[in-house]
């Protein structure tokens, strides 16, 4: 037996099912683009532990940061002994926000508390229950941001009741025909059926959908929900969980539109470069509305992760990751379009910078195939390449792979994603 074998044996007997893993093998060892599992086998990167690394596996500068902070202090809980690179940080992302000024940021732990966060501080702000999301969405796996989350299986079986208040409108979708119209009339329809919009606190999406398919807003869409949002008194907050941090090409997904769309914008993942740190920045009148011990958390802006965001950022200005996002992505959408005559499931491809996905269909029913998309998965799989799906019927594929990747790690991607295809 393998030692990849044996150990999924131990998983099998020692972890509940409910933490579905993907992988049969178990890593080792990491770096930049590539990881090695425990029997030596070198397997490409295009997951990036879920958009996770912008910067990739143990970047260099990102590793010393970390190394620096540890041998000062691991912890003191923020709340009780402050530092100041909590608030330089604060600082960095302050002036970086494409929201009006002046704003405050504070810092958590993962992206479903930051969400959480922002619900309690729209709420606290306006004085109303109400939420509005989007079908297909995803925020997280907590009660509050399941119940902000569009989309059922595998998120939401077994585990409600879910919080009230909380509607999902339609997000508009180019493929199958739901225009930014269809999608502010659904907003209009919660207003007459389900919540009046005086009692909405906030209009929570994620500019580019992650789990829901990588389906990018329009700007008109953004645009008409800004206006919404200011004739009622709504709060509008962009998720940028997944999107942060140079992937799509600039900072921010929200730097694709006009400044000042959003009031509050969520972020984790990638902001710290593996370590755990998530983060509320927002207009600072909206984020002074919760009381003092309102907001908070016992590990909330962890100095070491703070240390490596610190240094992710850093990174991204110094090695220009918006710009390589940006040329990454283009070479992969013609790539994908190269392959278009030989893959007719292919049914759509969306990207934003290096935010990419691919949409398979059945080529003769027109339905959504998550068995080809499968397919696809397990051929790159078997030549060293991890690819991630998506999509309410999961029949998308997602490219997350590091920006730092080399280029001929890249290339080497491509020819077996190329094969995979076929």
């Amino acid at each position: 037996m393998t030692i990849n074998a044996k150990l999924n044996e131990r998983r099998l007997e020692a972890t509940p099912r409910g933490v579905g893993v993907m992988c049969d093998f178990y890593a080792e060892r990491a770096e930049n683009a590539s990881l090695w599992d425990v029997e030596g086998n070198e397997i490409i990167d295009f997951a990036s532990g879920i958009a996770v690394l912008n910067t990739g596996h143990r970047h260099p500068k990102v590793v010393a940061a970390i190394e620096a902070q540890l041998k000062a202090f691991t912890h003191t809980a923020y709340q009780v002994v402050p530092y100041e690179s909590y608030v330089a940080l604060a600082e960095r992302i302050n002036s970086s926000v494409p929201i009006s000024q002046p704003c405050k940021t504070a810092f958590f732990t993962t992206g479903a508390e930051a969400v959480e966060n922002a619900v309690k501080i729209a709420r606290a702000h306006t004085r109303r229950p109400g939420v509005i999301t989007f079908a297909g969405g995803f925020h997280g796996r907590t009660y509050m941001t399941m119940a902000l989350t569009g989309k059922v299986a595998p998120y939401k079986i077994g585990f409600g009741p879910f919080p009230g208040s909380v509607f999902h409108a339609q997000y508009p979708n180019a493929l199958y025909g739901v225009t930014t119209e269809d999608a502010m009339n659904s907003l209009e329809r919660i207003f007459k059926a389900d919540i009046e919009a005086t009692q909405v606190a906030a209009i929570v999406l994620e500019p580019v959908q992650g789990e829901g398919g990588f389906n990018v807003a329009p700007a008109d869409f953004m645009l008409a929900l800004r206006a919404l949002c200011d004739e009622h008194g709504i709060l509008l907050i962009a998720d940028e969980v997944q999107t942060g941090f140079a992937r799509t090409g600039k900072m921010f997904a929200m730097d694709h539109y006009p400044k000042g769309i959003a009031d509050l914008m969520t972020m984790a993942k990638s902001l710290a470069g593996g370590m755990p740190l998530s983060a509320v920045c927002g207009r600072a009148e909206v984020m002074d509305a919760p009381a003092p011990g309102g907001l908070g958390g016992t590990y909330a802006g962890n100095p070491l992760a703070v240390a490596a965001a610190h240094a992710v950022i850093d990174v991204i200005e110094e090695e220009q990751l918006c710009q390589r996002a940006q040329m990454l992505g283009e070479q992969l959408v013609a790539t994908l379009q190269e392959m278009r005559s030989q893959c007719p499931q292919i049914a759509d491809i969306r990207a934003q910078g290096s935010m990419v996905a691919v949409e398979f269909n059945d080529p003769q029913s027109g339905k959504p195939s998550p068995e080809f998309t499968k397919q696809v998965q397990e051929k790159a799989l078997a030549e060293g390449l991890l690819l991630l799906s998506c999509g309410v019927n999961g029949n998308v594929v997602r490219f997350l792979y590091p920006l730092t990747i080399s280029n001929d790690l890249f290339n080497k991607a491509l020819a077996i994603l190329t094969r995979a295809l076929v």
